[in-house]
């Protein structure tokens, strides 16, 4: 019994009751501010169905939101949760019913639900970006997009210049403005026109030095899911997903073109959100253009995170003050988890870095790519905690998989390749992994691999005794490489000799390894 009680306590849930879908979400934490999630359901409701004209919720709006919650109230009371956060949003907040559906929730359910401001979203938008991007000294713009209304956020690190909730949802724009299928010129153009009005009249902050966006909601993921497919990249989430203004630019014009029994074909957009996406993506263009950012940083988790971390933080389950976050730390973090070396990791790192600073001028190695390599280095060895045999390939899954903070989908995609060539196969046309990663990322895949292969074979025997190395690259395309150590250093050479072959081939170098 008390076993099953502590398992509560690490049990939370949080649910969203948005105008366009309702969302549940599950986590157990561990205590130390980490947490892994157990369910995440979505249900496609539509409460803001109608609610322009009518100002109310549908009946029928109230019946699927009152069933979608009652079977997520079942599936969190299997899970034995200690707490319960449910939070609605615009739809309940400006429907004449939206007091009487909670009720009718209560009743029905048992969960109590808050219906927050549009200041709360933000709040709750902020806490999530924060937790999951490298925000410290940054000026940046963090928005949600729901089916009703925009949270804006304006801040530069950890401060909060402005904050604004706008009716700039995806479902209220749809209906308010985009009456044809296909949506016509004059429609788009009218709900531009909106949106830059809305804007300019809302926000009274400095526009300009804003670096990047975040953002979140339905309509930022689908936008990541549409691009990577036309980028033909495939990953398990979006999260951390970058993309570029231009991007954006052409997805909307190809969207718009189309009718909604086309816009349901797009590759990577779920055809429940066919007929609100162009509204979506308008808006999204045009924050964009706002603010002359040609940068958003996709963040999958949004408001329920937020509820999640702010429940967490209540039951002293999460430091009340931010900590530091680094990409190291968090790479650190996942190898302890899969019980790495860590001695001889870091020295693998240590050694991977004085080798591709002593190639970077010439192959225009940038830090971002040395970040990855030690990213790689850190967590070459992880597969271990699988098996040793084939350890190499376990590293790849396990990395592609790993909740790394800093990084992008594609750089997760990077660092798991380049650390699954440390040892055995060279990259092949028949490895389905490097094959679908496009040609640039092949090469870096091979030199960051080839790096890594090399001074994994420097540490042969995991002791350390290569203490340095002393690299020159040479004016006859040769690459020498000095081991400085005091001890026998015949085992490590030998091993780096024997694993040098992807850096030669990578780079095309000679490679000359002579102890110092």
């Amino acid at each position: 019994m008390r076993e099953e009680n502590l398992l509560k306590q690490t049990r939370l849930a949080a649910i969203d009751i948005g105008t366009n879908s309702i969302r549940s979400i599950i986590i157990e934490t561990s205590g130390n501010g980490k947490y892994k999630i157990l369910d995440d359901e979505k249900v496609l409701v539509r409460l803001g169905e109608g609610l322009h004209q009518s100002g109310a919720i549908s009946p029928a709006a109230c019946k699927r939101a009152l069933e979608a919650l009652s079977r997520q109230k079942k599936i969190i009371d299997g899970y034995g949760v200690a707490s319960i956060d449910a939070v609605a949003t615009s739809a309940m907040r400006k429907a004449s019913n939206g007091p009487a559906l909670a009720q009718a929730i209560k009743e029905t359910t048992g969960v109590e639900v808050d219906v927050i401001s549009g200041e709360e979203e933000a709040e709750l938008a902020a806490l999530s970006a924060a937790h999951n991007f490298e925000l410290e000294g940054v000026r940046h713009l963090i928005f949600d997009i729901g089916g009703g209304s925009m949270e804006l956020i304006a801040a530069l690190g950890a401060h909060t210049e402005e904050m604004l909730s706008l009716e700039l949802g995806a479902v209220f724009l749809t209906e308010s403005f985009l009456k044809g299928d296909p949506v016509s010129p004059s429609e788009l153009e009218k709900l531009r026109k909106h949106v830059r009005k809305t804007l300019k009249r809302a926000y009274t902050g400095e526009r300009s030095g804003m670096q990047c966006l975040v953002g979140s909601g339905g309509t930022v993921t689908s936008i990541a899911a549409m691009v990577a497919a036309t980028r033909k990249e495939k990953y398990d989430s979006v999260h951390g997903y970058e993309l570029l203004r231009s991007e954006v630019v052409h997805l909307l014009a190809m969207l718009a073109r189309k009718s909604d029994k086309e816009r349901r074909t797009v590759p990577g957009l779920n055809p429940d959100r066919s007929d609100i996406i162009v509204a979506g993506v308008t808006v999204v263009d045009e924050l964009m253009d706002f603010f002359q950012v040609n940068l958003l940083k996709v963040n999958e988790r949004g408001i329920r995170e937020g509820l999640i971390l702010r429940g967490l933080r209540r039951q002293n389950l999460l430091p009340q003050e931010k900590r530091s976050r680094s990409w190291r730390n968090s790479a650190l973090e996942f190898g302890h988890s899969c019980h790495f070396d860590q001695a001889h990791a870091e020295h693998v790192a240590k050694l991977a870095h004085q080798v591709a600073k002593s190639l970077a001028p010439k192959f225009k190695l940038a830090e971002r790519d040395l970040r990855l390599l030690e990213a790689a280095a850190l967590l070459h060895d992880v597969g271990y905690f699988i098996n040793y045999s084939s350890h190499h390939k376990h590293s790849y899954h396990l990395i592609r998989h790993a909740d790394l903070f800093g990084f992008t989908p594609r750089e997760r995609e990077l660092i798991a390749n380049v650390a699954r060539y440390h040892r055995k196969s060279v990259p092949k046309k028949k490895h389905d992994q490097f094959v679908r990663l496009p040609a640039a990322d092949q090469l870096l895949v091979s030199r960051l691999g080839g790096i890594l292969r090399l001074c994994d074979g420097l540490d042969r025997r995991r002791n350390g005794v290569v203490r340095e190395l002393s690299c020159r690259l040479l004016p006859d395309e040769t690459l020498r490489v000095a081991l400085v150590g005091e001890e026998d250093m015949s085992v490590e050479l030998y091993g780096a000799k024997a694993k040098g072959d992807l850096l030669q081939e990578a780079f095309h170098l000679k490679l000359a390894l002579e102890a110092g």
